[in-house]
């Protein structure tokens, strides 16, 4: 008698949103404390802010106004310029924190003496008090007796007034933040940089390609995760900043180099809480809206890529 095989079973169709589905190593009772915490230090607040802002507020009562503090912030020209200097500020530090980062990254990867040495000094001044590094710059770039313009003098300049003059101000501080935090851009990139296989380089060079070739058509599209992250990092840290601007010219002079931030710290010293409150709303959409978009870009064309 001859037996009959059962013929294979087909293969169990697993559901593509379920195949998708990772199920976590964790019970879920392990992601309670997170999600107290992250409701209590962050939503609550957040939420708060949004309602405070419509309010005149002190300690003890508070008085629903509407929109009046959003209009008096618009409308104040004080405040106005403090929203265009928050994003010069932040563009500006963006940019030359993501040009210098990568030109050091670049230099600090190549066949130089002292390499390691150069790299602790580049990454220095991130370790440094923020306030610390404001104080001494402020001591430096004094008009009159600073280190800077005597060293000007010497090869017959005229050094110019860096914190005391409103069209200068600005820029001096800005121009010292990125010497604080390249550090940071320089480490990403870095280590963007020593990731890339050697084989790449090597296959170049036997195709004759030159130092420029290699930077254009393999290092800096490789480090594009790096860059992202750089851009992210520092326009989020600009758009917010305030340590140093205070240190320095506490938003002088006038308010030439007054933020939203340094705004929002002058109103809640001067009791006016539920505008500083409308202040922090507009700082917080407006990080929103810039950051979102162009992480979004970023991580697209990283994918495209």
């Amino acid at each position: 008698m001859t037996t009959l095989a059962a013929p294979p079973s087909a293969p169990v169709q697993v559901p593509a949103a379920k195949r998708g589905r990772m199920k976590s190593p964790y019970p879920l009772w392990f992601y309670i404390p997170s999600s107290v915490l992250y409701v209590l230090l962050f939503a609550v607040p957040t939420f708060a802010s949004f309602y405070f802002s419509l309010t005149r507020w002190t300690l003890f009562d508070s008085t629903f106004i509407g929109l009046d503090n959003f209009v008096t912030f618009f409308t104040e020209p004080m405040m106005f310029q403090s929203l265009i200097n928050t994003f010069i500020y932040g563009f500006l530090t963006s940019a030359l924190k993501v040009v210098l980062g990568l030109a050091l990254a670049v230099l600090l990867t190549g066949a130089i003496l002292g390499r390691g040495y150069l790299r602790s000094t580049i990454f220095f001044p991130v370790l440094v008090s923020t306030i610390g590094i404001g104080v001494t710059f402020k001591v430096l770039m004094d008009p009159f007796d600073g280190l800077i313009n005597k060293s000007l003098a010497v090869f017959g300049i005229d050094g110019p007034n860096w914190l005391t003059d409103p069209a200068l101000a600005l820029y001096s501080v800005a121009l010292v933040d990125v010497w604080k935090g390249v550090g940071i851009a320089t480490l990403i990139y870095i280590a963007g940089i020593v990731a890339i296989p050697q084989e790449y380089y090597e296959a170049a060079r036997v195709d004759g390609a030159g130092s420029w070739k290699n930077f254009r058509h393999i290092t800096l599209p490789l480090v594009q995760p790096a860059t992202a992250t750089v851009i992210l990092l520092s326009l989020i840290g600009g758009l917010r900043y305030f340590e140093l601007i205070w240190a320095m010219t506490r938003g002088g002079p006038g308010f030439s180099s007054d933020v939203v931030a340094s705004v929002i710290y002058k109103q809640y010293q001067a009791g006016f809480y539920g505008l500083s409150t409308a202040g922090n709303v507009i700082l917080f959409l407006v990080v929103t809206a810039i950051i979102l978009p162009i992480q979004y870009l970023l991580t697209r064309r990283q994918v495209e890529s």
